[in-house]
């Protein structure tokens, strides 16, 4: 296992000159050695491509890679002794799960006792002790992709895991199992798991720490709680959540930090208010939804949408009515350039 340090900025361009040329933007940040890390964003913000660049299947048009102190920029993924697990399942169809599982270790020359103790440590973990003779062509997607998961996870003597968006395959109502599968795996063999997503869902759920990513910039590093209270920037909040942040002009109510442009609140913290309240907004309904937990209500104050997720026992506005939401409380964030504000 290792601890990982990053110093570095990527361009796939030969002369990158402005933001939009690189990849990744100069970004330091370091994955201590054991822990359990996400990789969050949308499509085309960077995430593979820095994935990538720690397995050693790119090399930084910039900078450095460490592993354990040690400078690995130029060095291939079996000199770092990287295992990587795709988004689409690796492994050999002739065969058998045993096999499959094996196929790492013969590789490096391990003992045959050892190899057989080990494939029966994963597949024990993965619930497959009683497929290990079954040849893997008959198998269906989601048990091919827990092969290629276990090809990863069954040597000891590696560096890290990396996960390019393992679960993307695999039917939805099967994906909890196999995260909730990783993260015990993850609990038991204490290594080192970069895992790249873009469901917030799978990020806060597997990880200790969530990188989120946005336009080759990694904008915050912290766990779910630090994301979801505290955004750093505004596009935390906009990306994490369910409906994301609200983000208001910082003028509309009063008392703002100097040069804050925007304020930002969850859905979850605003509530019904007496008119005029402090602290408090006028706003029209524009729209109510009785989500069975909690009613989701969005209103509209100028150009301006406010939503608020209220407890199911009140009684929301009518759509057309005019009511007052309270916007501005301990959980209140303020923001200037897209920044979080102190």
């Amino acid at each position: 296992m290792a601890r990982i340090d990053l110093d570095l900025a990527h361009s796939y361009r030969p002369n990158p000159q402005k933001d939009e040329d690189y990849a990744l933007l100069p970004l330091k940040m370091t994955f201590r050695d054991g822990g359990a890390y996400a990789l969050l964003g949308p499509s085309g913000c960077g995430k593979t491509t820095l994935l990538n660049i720690i397995s050693g299947l790119v090399t930084p048009s910039q900078g450095t890679v460490k592993f354990n102190g040690h400078d690995v920029t130029r060095q291939t993924p079996q000199q770092r002794n990287i295992a990587q697990v795709f988004q689409f399942p690796v492994i050999y169809d002739t065969m058998t799960v045993a096999e499959n599982l094996a196929f790492p270790l013969k590789n490096r020359g391990v003992a045959p006792d050892r190899i057989k103790q080990r494939v029966g440590v994963i597949a024990e973990m993965l619930e497959m002790s009683h497929q290990l003779d079954t040849r893997a062509a008959g198998l269906a997607a989601d048990a091919k992709q827990k092969i290629s998961l276990g090809r990863g996870l069954v040597r000891e003597d590696v560096s890290a895991v990396l996960f390019d968006e393992p679960l993307t395959v695999i039917d939805p109502h099967l994906k909890w199992q196999l995260r909730r599968k990783l993260k015990q795996i993850h609990h038991e063999l204490k290594l080192t798991l970069i895992y790249v997503t873009h469901d917030q869902v799978e990020a806060l759920t597997f990880a200790e720490e969530v990188v989120v990513m946005t336009r080759g910039r990694a904008v915050q590093i912290g766990s779910a709680d630090q994301l979801f209270e505290r955004p750093q920037h505004t596009f935390v909040g906009h990306f994490i959540g369910s409906p994301g942040m609200n983000f208001l002009p910082a003028a509309i109510v009063p008392g703002a930090p100097e040069g804050a442009d925007t304020l930002g609140v969850r859905p979850e913290y605003v509530t019904l208010a007496e008119p005029r309240a402090a602290g408090a907004l006028q706003a029209v309904v524009t729209q109510r939804q009785d989500v069975g937990t909690y009613w989701l209500v969005t209103a509209k104050s100028g150009d301006s949408v406010i939503r608020a997720r209220l407890s199911p026992e009140t009684t929301p506005p009518a759509i057309g009515d005019a009511a007052w939401f309270g916007v501005k409380g301990t959980h209140t964030c303020y923001y200037k350039n897209e920044e979080l504000v102190a």
